[in-house]
C-alpha cells in the first residue's frame, strides 16, 4: 500500500525510540530543523541520546531545547557556537562532545549510506582531530583515517513530499538531510505538504522514497531566524 509509511503524526512515528538511540537531524543553524520531531522527543522524556547534527541547536532552540532538558548524553558535530547549552555542558562534563570538522562530518554520514566503512582526508591532519587515528601519506600528503558515521535514527523535514517518501526539499534546508537519510536504520521525514504518488515529478524528487521509512505532515513550522539582519533603505540613508 502506498499509504504504509504514513503517520498521524510526530509522537507515533518515534514512539519505538528508547533510551539510548543514537540521532542524525538535519538543519544548519535553525534552517530545515524538523521542529515537530524535535518536540515530540522532548515530550518522550527519553533520556541519554546521541545527537549528531551540524550544530545541536542555537540560542536556545531547536535542538538546544534537548540540552535544557537533560536528554543529551553526546553530541556529534561541526559547531558549538552561539550555542552557550552545549558550551556549559560540555565544559562540566554532563555531555560527551566529538568536534568533527564539517567536511569530514558530511563525508563520514555520506560514506554510511554508501556503504563505506572509512576513509583517509588530510583534514585534520597535525591537530586533536587526529589522536589515535591511524595515518597514512598518499601522494605526499599526509592523511588520517575517518570512519563512517552511521545512526538508527534520522529526522529530516522536507518542504514537499508524496506518500512513498519521495521528497521535494526548499532551498538550503536540504543542507545534510539526503546524507543522513541514507545512513540511517530508519529515516522520518516531516514533511510540510503531502502530496498523492506520482504528483511530484521524476527530475524533482531529491531524495527516492525507498531511503524513507516514515512520513508524517506537518504544516505549522516557526521557522526562527536565528540573527535578524537589516540595513535601511537608500532613501533612509
Amino acid at each position: 500500500m502506498s499509504d504504509a509509511k504514513i503517520y498521524p503524526d510526530a509522537a507515533s512515528a518515534i514512539a519505538d525510540l528508547v533510551d539510548g538511540d543514537a540521532i542524525m537531524s538535519g538543519g544548519f543553524g535553525l534552517s530545515g530543523n524538523p521542529e515537530h520531531l524535535i518536540e515530540a522527543l522532548l515530550d518522550s522524556g527519553r533520556r541519554d541520546l546521541t545527537i549528531i547534527s551540524n550544530n545541536c541547536g542555537n540560542q536556545g532552540k531547536g535542538l538546544a531545547r534537548l540540552l535544557k532538558s537533560r536528554q543529551v548524553g553526546a553530541w556529534k558535530g561541526s559547531y558549538m557556537g552561539g550555542n552557550p547549552d552545549i558550551q556549559e555542558q560540555f565544559a562540566a562534563g554532563t555531555v560527551d562532545v566529538e568536534l568533527i570538522p564539517q567536511g569530514t562530518l558530511a563525508e563520514r554520514i555520506r560514506a554510511a549510506g554508501a556503504g563505506i566503512p572509512a576513509f583517509y582526508t588530510p583534514t585534520g591532519v597535525g591537530t586533536v582531530v587526529a589522536e589515535g587515528k591511524d595515518e597514512r601519506v598518499f601522494g605526499g600528503k599526509r592523511a588520517i583515517l575517518e570512519e563512517a558515521l552511521p545512526a538508527r535514527w534520522a529526522f529530516i523535514r522536507a518542504h514537499r513530499g508524496d506518500t512513498y517518501g519521495n521528497l521535494q526539499f526548499y532551498g538550503t534546508t536540504r543542507n545534510f538531510q539526503i546524507a543522513m537519510a541514507m545512513a540511517a536504520e530508519i529515516t522520518i521525514a516531516e514533511i510540510d505538504e503531502l502530496v498523492p504518488l506520482g504528483a511530484i515529478p521524476a527530475d524533482d524528487v531529491h531524495l527516492p522514497g525507498i531511503f524513507v521509512q516514515r512520513i508524517f505532515e506537518a504544516k505549522d513550522h516557526l521557522d526562527p531566524v536565528e540573527h535578524i539582519t537589516t540595513r535601511p533603505r537608500p532613501s533612509d540613508a
